[in-house]
């Protein structure tokens, strides 16, 4: 970059308000943003280290930056998301010269009638699509045996931390651009895991909302009983920012219904370096700890910082189905058979040049483009969910009814109703494995289950690292209790200033 000031060279590393203030001040454009992340999208994902965590830019990027500038200067900002460019999961529609494919390429001819509408959210906002985000392909739930951050239209996503390390998945490349500075911040998709994995795994924040907090019409789906829309910041005020636009009640999305009166306007009206001052925080340790003694290290030193900070550490306070839910099949029972119902249903309502109009026809079409669909592995949950009948099986409502009542009633509503709690702590998951295309992930353990199938929130903060690589720490509560969970991670996030910026390191330290 040539004649970079020095506030465009730390841009990489400034927080939303730090950039809303310097277009405030006129020392920075919504255009020279944008010139800004697409010179470095060029110089570190397509080259250099090609992080591969940007699957397309958006080709009107500059018109709408210039569009935004000349409103900031008639009638102002629209408010804090006003000219920040914004990377989408390449799961998001958006009715533009975007494309939205789950990284498949049986959608590169799919058009989307209209924006899914959290982009619709966002870009009411005032923020810029800056383009889509690479991620595990159908949003991993097309093989048992795959490498997450991989797809067919992306290739292999990787850490910025070390290039040799996953970046978790899903949400493979949301992460992962937002951590290496390619965008302010992101959005990714949940089901189990998508969200807090990557965060963790990228040294970033992430959100998980309550299902129903976030619309996921227009969105490419696993699962409608746990899948829920999330942002990533490299800070909290950034996530908790950015959930501020996306949260609300969407008539396209039923589950939506449930938040009504319970969605903020301002998710950073909650930020409060005191949060942690007399919370009542329950460590889950049964499940949650054990499976890696340098995350375990990393988790006691969080806890005691937030100890420090005024915390009240109830330890341990086990959920007391962690053992049962993660033994059960229900969870990948119910995933079958929402998979199919549900993807069947979006593919349904594609345009009739979309090669694919329901899940037997994207089977087909992997097996048909064999070479560049299925190197590396195959479609077992595919098959797997092909095969289901209708949601009205017994079968599926049984696994479902099990999912609640382990989850909800046994699960995270006992322990925190019993013990007074006002969240749960956990270890995100284990420092990122080595990228394994030939057997798939090897992941030592993760804390995102219980959420996941409760359909309760979580965020996972930065905590520290282990030979340069990040792990996370996890704050997960009750239905709708995002505002005290933002609480807790910004206090802990202002206490323990954990995150370090990546360095691209050829490989593992």
């Amino acid at each position: 970059m040539t004649d970079a000031t020095e506030a465009e060279m730390s841009i990489e590393a400034a927080t939303i308000a730090q950039l809303q203030a310097a277009m405030a001040g006129g020392t920075l454009t919504a255009r020279r943003l944008v010139e800004f992340y697409l010179e470095r999208i060029a110089a570190l994902d397509v080259n250099g280290p090609a992080l591969h965590a940007v699957i397309e830019t958006n080709p009107d990027a500059l018109d709408l930056a210039d569009q935004l500038d000349q409103e900031r200067q008639t009638s102002g900002p629209r408010g804090p998301l006003h000219g920040i460019p914004i990377l989408l999961k390449d799961n998001i529609d958006t009715a533009d010269r975007m494309h939205t494919t789950a990284g498949s390429l049986a959608l590169l001819e799919s058009r989307p009638a209209r924006d899914a509408f959290v982009a619709e959210r966002l870009r009411t906002a005032g923020a810029i699509l800056l383009g889509k985000a690479n991620m595990s392909e159908w949003a991993n739930f097309r093989s048992t045996h795959s490498s997450s951050g991989w797809s067919a239209r992306g290739g292999q996503a990787r850490n910025p931390y070390a290039l040799d390390r996953s970046p978790c998945g899903s949400s493979s490349g949301s992460a992962s651009a937002v951590s290496a500075g390619l965008a302010a911040a992101s959005l990714g998709t949940e089901t189990d895991g998508s969200i807090l994995c990557p965060a963790s795994a990228n040294g970033v924040v992430g959100i998980k909302p309550t299902v129903g907090l976030t619309s996921r019409a227009g969105v490419i789906p696993i699962a409608h009983s746990q899948d829920t829309v999330g942002p990533f910041g490299r800070s909290v005020a950034d996530a908790a920012a950015l959930l501020s636009a996306i949260a609300g009640v969407d008539p396209r999305d039923a589950a939506t219904s449930a938040s009504a009166g319970r969605f903020a306007a301002d998710y950073t009206r909650f930020l409060d370096k005191d949060g942690l001052r007399g919370a009542r925080l329950g460590i889950a340790r049964e499940v949650y700890f054990g499976y890696s003694e340098k995350t375990d290290a990393i988790a006691e030193a969080a806890i005691a910082a937030m100890e420090a900070a005024g915390a009240v550490i109830v330890d341990p306070a086990d959920i007391p189905t962690a053992k049962q839910m993660g033994e059960s099949h229900a969870e990948l029972e119910v995933l079958h058979y929402e998979f199919k119902a549900d993807l069947d249903a979006y593919l349904a309502g594609l345009n009739p040049e979309a090669a694919v109009h329901r899940l037997e026809d994207v089977i087909a079409f992997n097996e048909a483009h064999r070479e560049q669909e299925m190197p590396y592995f195959g479609q077992e949950h595919m098959l797997a969910a092909q095969a289901k009948g209708p949601l009205t099986e017994l079968a599926y409502l049984a696994a479902l009814a099990e999912n609640h009542r382990l989850a909800r009633q046994e699960g995270i509503d006992a322990v925190m109703e019993r013990l007074q709690l006002d969240a749960l702590v956990m270890p995100s998951g284990s420092p990122p494995w080595k990228i394994d295309l030939v057997d798939g992930d090897h992941g030592l353990g993760g804390s995102s289950q219980p959420a996941a199938l409760a359909g309760y929130p979580a965020v996972s903060v930065p905590a520290g690292y282990v030979f340069g690589l990040p792990v996370g720490i996890t704050f997960m509560g009750r239905a709708f209790s995002e505002p005290k969970l933002i609480r807790l991670a910004y206090a802990f996030e202002q206490a323990a200033r954990a995150r370090q910026a990546p360095r691209f390191a050829r490989e593992t330290p």
